[in-house]
């Protein structure tokens, strides 16, 4: 994965199986999460993609102007009304990262969704969110947002939280930050755009981060939800939306792509260190490359073939592979007339054997190489930023299934791309994928970017679980004396996630192939933030803890355990539990393994997002879809006096979103208030009151009351605050 010499084929090694040497340069998967059109989790994702569903929704006219779409717009002929939409995108459980109403309110959609998914992804890799142990990078992108457009011209807001608030919770930029900072990873944290292969490129640098020893884990991936809303987009001829709202990839139909919305993070791990540490590796990642293509190409939006070839070969041999190990690629694939037949060609040109061909059907060129090829845009549309993440995600899973996905909306090929020419055939049905007789099930993920990045990445089907370095071989099952009862505590915000966190894990401790009971107590002791509501079931078996979870789910008992001896002392230490006490765990036999279970079920509340008036003015204020608008700015007052402590109260109230009336002992950091809030409220109280206080005043610990108090009490300015003018000026100006 480091970066490779130009690229010649003839320097690439044979195929064959992995050498354990691929340990110092593979890169593990070994967690990830995400939200796509259609599928709130991977598991109805997998199951979409496996049934060939199409996640393109279709709106009504009444879907469209219930969601404030322009009525002119709707009765333009080429208005296609549909849109891979993501449901729920304004849902956010704010409270869990530590965002007041007010904050939640602001925060771009796309800061939410992508905070949501950097969380279950960790928790799916077995590993508490809150509790990096490790040195933890963060590799992601976003897209733009009609959300942080109508944020950054809405006076009213940037009178109510500051300019600067408005910007560091709405702009793209900050996506990576915001994620360092509310799960303290202290890691590498960049923010990557590269336009439609941002997610894919976040996954390149992430990878040679982990192998230049910059960090030990790293999440990597991308977001995109240009709007909440319900809305659909004009088709141009020429452009690259598609005419009737499908995108068919490689298709005699192919017309162009649809825009759709989601985000995706993986959770990366040198492959040594994962085998090491007993990790869930869901997929390996052998070998990255990125190109870019120049000045190669007709137009700055076109594509270039020799790049696009470069950026193939380059991370096949990063891999010590030739490209045709590959049984499956996952293309860019836009359905673009243009971008279908460059990428074709690129990708025939890389993976194509310089052997002389021999005649025979179905085997592409002649040449004994057959590949599967499809486009996850065919299902849910072009994620943008996203796209590339998306992508991997679903060659992961089919990796994990052995069955190939089909790309659907698709009849037969396209007769000028001349497919059977190529050594590729579209999969366009459920296909099994089994292991080759030499090597491993391996694919290739392109993802393209507007402007000429090209990245590729080599993916191969996780390895068989040794045991790990320095741990003890698991007993036979057949030597054991019987099985041994498991603790398992749970944990949430609220008594509804509770119950709900236990029907999905009974769900999943029924499934085919689930987790031992040990492994599974051993995650969700370790690998889960404690919270508030609690509980615990006592089981020896997954369908006994299967059962008691459901009995937990449906509000009943779920220990029914009256009259047995609490031998190992697990009912004590879950009455501990459940009391909310921090509980020492007993040690597995061997160590226990952290294994994928289900991920926290957020809740929240839906928070919508800010839109562009159709027809701005200055006296039209920005509509808000929000259920919870920003509150009101205080009115501009006369220089403060005692009598009007209660107005300066109410500043406080509204600059730190409590919108009920507080404990009286509660300080200011205690309501949520943070450096920023005081710099913001340091102006509003000279600009509206007349008052200058000194921003250390904020850094006391006083209640709320009280700082109102010696607010109000403050008179003359405070000649100690220049440099904070300055600041604040600085503020304005950006």
């Amino acid at each position: 994965m480091t970066e490779p010499a130009p690229w010649d084929r003839a320097s690439v090694p044979e195929n064959g199986p992995s050498p354990a040497g691929d340990l110092d340069s593979a890169i593990a998967i070994v967690g990830m999460s995400g939200r796509f059109p259609g599928a709130p989790d991977l598991a109805t994702y997998w199951a979409n993609l496996r049934d060939g569903v199409c996640s393109i929704v279709d709106f009504t006219e009444e879907e469209l102007l219930a969601d404030g779409a322009d009525p002119a717009e709707l009765r333009d002929p080429n208005h296609v009304p549909a849109k891979g939409h993501l449901a729920e995108a304004d849902r956010f459980d704010a409270e869990l990262f530590g965002f007041n109403r007010t904050e939640a309110a602001a925060l771009d959609p796309q800061h939410r969704l992508l905070l949501e998914t950097a969380w279950a992804a960790l928790e799916d890799a077995g590993r508490d969110p809150l509790a990096a142990r490790d040195r933890t990078g963060v590799y992601v992108g976003g897209s733009p947002t009609e959300h942080m457009l109508a944020a950054h011209t809405d006076r009213r807001l940037a009178a109510s939280i500051g300019a600067m608030q408005i910007r560091i919770l709405t702009d793209r930029e900050f996506l990576a930050p915001w994620i360092s900072y509310r799960l303290g990873l202290e890691g590498p944290s960049l923010t990557v755009q590269t336009a439609c292969s941002t997610s894919l490129t976040a996954v390149h640098l992430a990878a040679q981060a982990l192998l230049l020893g910059e960090c030990d884990t790293a999440l990597a991936g991308g977001v995109s939800v240009d709007t909440v809303r319900r809305q659909g987009y004009v088709h141009y001829a020429g452009g690259i939306f598609s005419a009737d709202g499908r995108c068919r990839p490689f298709d005699e139909r192919a017309g162009g792509t649809v825009p759709g919305s989601g985000a995706g993070i993986v959770v990366l791990r040198r492959l040594s260190d994962a085998l090491a540490d007993g990790d869930p590796i869901r997929a390996v990642v052998r070998g990255t490359a990125l190109t870019n293509d120049g000045a190669t190409k007709v137009g700055f939006t076109a594509p270039g073939v020799e790049q696009q070839t470069a950026a193939v070969v380059e991370a096949w041999s990063a891999a010590g592979l030739r490209p045709n190990a590959a049984q499956y690629v996952e293309t860019h694939g836009t359905a673009t007339e243009l971008g279908d037949r460059i990428e074709l060609a690129a990708a025939t040109e890389a993976f194509a054997s310089q052997e002389k061909p021999s005649p025979g059907p179905g085997a592409g060129m002649g040449i004994g190489i057959d590949i599967g090829i499809g486009s996850v845009k065919s299902n849910i549309g072009h994620l943008d930023a996203a796209a590339g993440v998306a992508s991997l995600i679903k060659v992961v899973l089919m990796l994990e299934h052995a069955t190939l996905a089909p790309t659907v909306n698709i009849t037969r090929p396209h007769p000028e791309l001349r497919l059977d020419t190529t050594p590729f055939h579209v999969v366009d049905r459920p296909t099994p994928w089994p292991r080759p007789a030499e090597g491993q099930r391996r694919a290739g993920v392109s993802s393209l970017g507007i402007g000429g990045t090209n990245v590729h990445v080599v993916v191969e089907q996780a390895p068989e679980h040794p045991t790990p370095p320095g741990r003890p071989a698991p007993p036979d099952a057949t030597t054991q004396p019987g099985p041994r009862t498991q603790i398992l505590p749970l944990s949430a915000r609220t008594e509804s996630a509770l119950t709900t966190l236990a029907g999905t894990l009974a769900t999943a401790l029924r499934a085919p192939g689930a987790p031992s009971l040990a492994d599974v107590a051993h995650t969700l002791r370790t690998g889960r933030t404690p919270m508030d509501v609690r509980a615990y079931v006592l089981a020896s078996n997954p369908a006994e803890a299967a059962e008691r979870l459901t009995a937990l789910a449906e509000g009943r008992p779920p220990n029914d355990t009256e009259g047995e001896p609490d031998t190992d002392g697990l009912r004590e230490l879950g009455e501990v539990w459940l009391k909310g006490g921090t509980v020492i765990w007993p040690e597995e036999a061997g160590g226990g393994r952290r294994v994928s279970l289900p991920t926290y079920p957020f809740a929240g509340e839906n928070y919508g997002a800010l839109t562009l008036p159709r027809q701005p003015t200055d006296q039209t204020p920005t509509e808000t879809t929000a259920k919870t608008k920003p509150a009101e700015p205080a009115e501009p007052a006369e220089p403060a006096e005692p009598a009007e402590t209660k107005a300066i109260s109410d500043l406080l109230s509204e600059a730190l979103g409590l919108e009920e009336e507080v404990a009286p002992e509660t300080t200011y950091f205690a309501a949520g208030g943070d450096s920023l809030t005081a710099v913001h409220l340091v102006g509003r109280l000279r600009d509206d009151f007349g008052i200058e206080v000194p921003i250390t005043l904020f850094l006391e610990e006083l209640t709320l009351q009280e700082l109102a108090d010696r607010i109000a009490e403050a008179k003359e300015p405070d000649e100690a605050e220049d440099s904070l003018d300055a600041l604040l000026a600085e503020f304005e100006a950006e």
